[in-house]
């Protein structure tokens, strides 16, 4: 026997002993279950049992779908997929963490029919975190009961949807979901950098909320900007404010249209940055429906009343005027 002859042998010698290495295939459609087991391939017939096993299993663009009423556990999301949780999908975030964190390259990420709520669960956390990607997509969703943990008011937690890049052009939409018992219930608000953001929120509550029902802030950022249309839309019984606008180098745009904001201290605030009202209701709320330091247009056609100060509205330089 040749000494080639002899490698060759010895070689397959020892492929014969080592246990086989498995790699888990991707699929462009992949199942969660009740029943199910992250061993396996999570296809329709052998689903996995969580959604984070699922998005490793699925292509990108690809789709993991719920087959039952579960808890699927908390995601990071590294790339551009849909989560169909069939409105009978339930996430709770890990202590002092999130349920969906968003860090994908580019792509559209797709959240639809899920809730995820925080009750119980120790330290600080937000439900929805989307940090980059190309565009998120929320539809019929609930995020409850995230809370800020040691009384930090960083913004950092307590945010039902917090969208919070620092970087890049992105596209977020937000439509027909409830954020309820957050801090904040949608919080805009990048923590650093120069993003451009362009958001468009319809047909969503954010009520009962410790802070804002919906916060669109360029405060933290050090350039970009933010246009951000609210529509058909509810932000009531809110500790603070309703709608709250605050621009610092990032310039920041709201358009609130057919919106109703009741019964929170302030209907709206623009503390700066632009916003352009129309066609809302806004009512009972205790101090103010509307103040502005920024720069407010609007058309005669909301209705402002019962709200407090006379029904003032506080214009800069903090001087109450009359509603005409």
């Amino acid at each position: 026997m040749t000494r080639i002859t002899i490698v060759i042998a010895a070689g397959l010698a020892l492929a014969v002993t080592l246990p086989a290495v498995s790699a888990q295939a991707q699929a462009p459609r992949t199942f969660v279950s009740a029943a199910g087991s992250d061993s396996n391939p999570c296809s329709f017939a052998a689903p996995c049992r969580h959604f984070q096993a699922a998005v490793n299993a699925t292509t990108v663009g690809g789709e993991v779908d719920a087959l039952d009423p579960a808890g699927y556990g908390p995601i990071t999301i590294s790339q551009a997929v849909t989560i169909e949780g069939q409105g009978w999908s339930y996430i709770a975030p890990p202590a002092s963490g999130n349920g969906i964190t968003i860090n994908a390259v580019s792509g559209e990420v797709a959240i639809r029919g899920v809730s995820l709520n925080g009750a119980g669960i120790a330290g600080g956390t937000n439900g929805i975190v989307f940090n980059s990607g190309g565009s998120l997509t929320i539809s019929n969703c609930i995020v409850k009961n995230f809370v800020r943990a040691n009384g930090d008011f960083s913004g950092e937690t307590g945010n039902g949807i917090w969208v919070a890049p620092t970087s890049g052009n992105i596209n977020f939409t937000i439509v027909n979901t409830i954020a309820v018992n957050n801090v904040s219930g949608i919080a805009y608000l990048p923590a650093s950098g120069s993003p451009t953001a362009s958001g468009a929120i319809d047909h969503v509550v954010a009520t009962n909320n410790g802070d804002f029902g919906i916060d669109v802030n360029g405060y933290l950022t050090s350039g970009g900007s933010a246009a951000v249309s609210i529509s058909n839309s509810v932000a009531s019984n809110n500790a603070q404010y309703g709608i709250a606008v605050l621009q610092g180098p990032g310039i920041v745009t709201v358009t609130i249209d057919n919106d109703e904001i009741s019964n929170n201290p302030n209907g709206i605030d623009v503390a700066s940055g632009t916003a352009v009202l129309s066609r809302s209701t806004i009512t009972n709320n205790s101090s103010y429906g509307v103040t502005n330091n920024g720069t407010l247009d609007t058309f005669q056609n909301n209705q402002i009343y019962a709200n407090g100060n006379s029904n003032a509205v506080q214009y800069n330089p903090l001087t109450p005027v009359s509603l005409q």
